[in-house]
């Protein structure tokens, strides 16, 4: 079923939630032939990208990628961002963070606001399950209330291979607190930038498909020049606080083809 004929999530109650343990999840956010076409999507970046990891297909691949943007800017999914960021919002970054079946790294512990140039750090963090995302196959692990926490130096590590190649101090995290998010395909993890996260490494047989997507209200500036992707996905641009990319137009046979690409020409 197409974005204009699913049954919206009930989304009542997030914000409360979230301001509670820093992260919430939405059940089918949205349907399945949609994340089918996201996972078909991956393998078709990794075709197209060889050398890449499957954990490292960044914003930079999405500006010119016109399903990449109707999925983040689907309106089921801008509808549970603006929960959080008000009515006017854009994406600052999105990233797939796909780890194969056996030998897919971990995500170590981290706040991600410490990464970002944002000012101020008004962001909120969809994580779109593309497939199933379990304990065995390495699903997201979080460690309530640690939103409420400032944001800290992180340490580069060169002992472990791993996603971002960095940590938090280990003496600052208690994963005996931690809880592992678990998902299937279509579902929605939402979490704060401060909030301590991560995940193991994939020793299954199963692939691990998510979608990061950093969505902003128009009135956070993006510092740095270059950095992520910002598109405008709602409502209205504050003058004078960034510049947004065109929406990609696309082009049969150079682009992913996906339902509804027509509208995007």
């Amino acid at each position: 079923m197409g974005e204009s004929g699913s049954v919206r999530a009930d989304l009542r109650g997030l914000p409360a939630a979230f301001e509670n343990d820093g992260y919430v999840i939405v059940r089918g956010a949205i349907d399945t032939d949609l994340a089918r076409e996201a996972q078909a999507h991956v393998h078709w970046l990794l075709q197209r990208n060889p050398g890449v990891r499957p954990e490292q297909l960044h914003h930079h691949l999405a500006v010119q990628d016109p399903f990449w943007i109707r999925l983040v800017s689907d309106s089921r999914l801008v509808d549970i961002a603006e929960q959080f960021v008000g009515p006017d919002v854009a994406l600052f970054a999105t990233h797939y963070i796909c780890k194969p079946p056996k030998e897919g790294q971990p995500v170590l512990w981290h706040q991600d606001g410490s990464y970002w140039p944002l000012d101020p750090m008004e962001v909120v963090t969809l994580w779109l399950a593309v497939s199933d995302s379990t304990p065995e196959n390495g699903c997201m692990r979080v460690i309530p209330g640690t939103h409420r926490k400032p944001l800290e130096d992180h340490r580069q590590r060169a002992d472990v291979a791993s996603v971002l190649g960095s940590s938090l101090d280990p003496a600052h995290v208690d994963e005996s607190k931690a809880i592992d998010v678990v998902l299937r395909a279509g579902d929605v993890s939402i979490h704060h930038p401060n909030l301590f996260h991560g995940s193991d490494a994939n020793r299954s047989d199963r692939w691990r498909m998510g979608l990061t997507i950093r969505y902003i209200p128009t009135t956070t500036r993006i510092t740095k020049a270059g950095a992520g992707s910002p598109f405008l996905l709602r409502g209205k641009a504050v003058p004078g606080v960034n510049a947004y990319l065109p929406k990609p137009e696309y082009v049969e046979g150079t682009h992913f083809a996906f339902k509804g690409a027509d509208r995007w020409r």
